[in-house]
């Protein structure tokens, strides 16, 4: 069910969620968390709440998307629109599109949706701040995630998340290279047990998730970690072999490749967005990991 309540206030928006609770029997001791959304355009804002209902079956929580509307508007306006039901996974979702002056107080207007003593997690789908700790949204939350994918420079978004950096901060790109990551430490932890001399990441330009995979590498290999462009491939060298992962652009199967030993195939597709927002959504504290990542992404050599 999709209800829109047009320029309307806060008031009125939580008699109608309280309204839609009653008639449909739902309520809201089972949410665990308050997923705030904010994307800076249309563009990416169904997308959001389609990865943000998928993710909910995981995750039951209520979703406010807080959206900009006529940011040159004279006088302050609040546009809502209330999904329940099939329309909104296991959420409650709460679209909320200011305009004119109340665009710059988003986090007055989502503060009476809030669900009581659960936590808050904020995510920006496409811009984000350059300190998501210090945004009015991102004060609000324990965990505040970004997606670097979305950002119209990637490699300088992505490079850019260390300088504003706080524990709780994490990136959807991060996210993409979760089994990744698993594939390559399980394997290194195969004999010889000799350690990775270097290390070579190669794929889309425009894929931060193979710059940060690049870092990660970096701040564990006591060697040089190249990031080039051309097939998507990872490539460890150890003294007695070579380790190659590589995947097609397009494909779902990777090969895994050893010297001297046979060749495997493993499921490696890519991650969606709602897999990724899952993922995030676990875990509330500080992933020291990721912050050395970043921190190694400025050991890497761009070849």
């Amino acid at each position: 069910m999709i209800v829109d309540l047009p320029d309307t206030d806060t008031g009125a928006i939580n008699k109608k969620i309280q309204a839609l609770r009653e008639e449909g029997g739902a309520i809201t001791l089972g949410r665990v968390l308050t997923l705030v959304i904010a994307p800076d355009t249309e563009a990416v804002l169904e997308e959001s709440i389609e990865a943000a209902n998928a993710a909910s079956r995981e995750h039951p929580c209520r979703v406010i998307v807080v959206s900009p509307g006529d940011r040159l508007a004279t006088d302050a306006r609040l546009d809502a629109q209330l999904r329940v039901g099939s329309d909104a996974g296991a959420n409650e979702v709460v679209v909320l599109r200011l305009s004119g002056p109340l665009a710059n107080h988003a986090s007055s207007v989502v503060m009476p949706f809030l669900l009581p003593d659960t936590p808050v997690v904020t995510w920006w789908p496409d811009v984000a701040p350059a300190v998501p700790s210090q945004d009015p949204l991102g004060q609000l939350a324990l965990r505040r995630i970004t997606d670097a994918t979305n950002a119209e420079d990637p490699l300088a978004a992505i490079k850019g998340r260390l300088a504003g950096y706080t524990p709780g901060d994490t990136d959807l790109a991060w996210s993409r290279i979760t089994y990744w990551r698993a594939l390559l430490t399980s394997t290194l932890d195969q004999g010889p047990f000799e350690k990775v001399e270097s290390a070579h990441v190669s794929g889309l330009k425009d894929e931060p998730a193979l710059d940060i995979l690049a870092g990660w590498l970096a701040s564990n290999v006591d060697g040089p970690v190249t990031r080039g462009v051309g097939d998507l491939k990872v490539e460890l060298v150890r003294a007695s072999e070579t380790i190659t992962l590589s995947r097609p652009q397009e494909g779902i199967t990777a090969s895994l490749t050893r010297t001297g030993k046979p060749d495997s195939l493993v499921p490696l597709a890519r991650r969606e967005t709602r897999e990724c927002l899952a993922e995030d959504m676990r875990r509330l504290d500080a992933d020291e990991i990721y912050q050395a990542a970043l921190l190694g992404m400025a050991e890497v050599t761009y070849v």
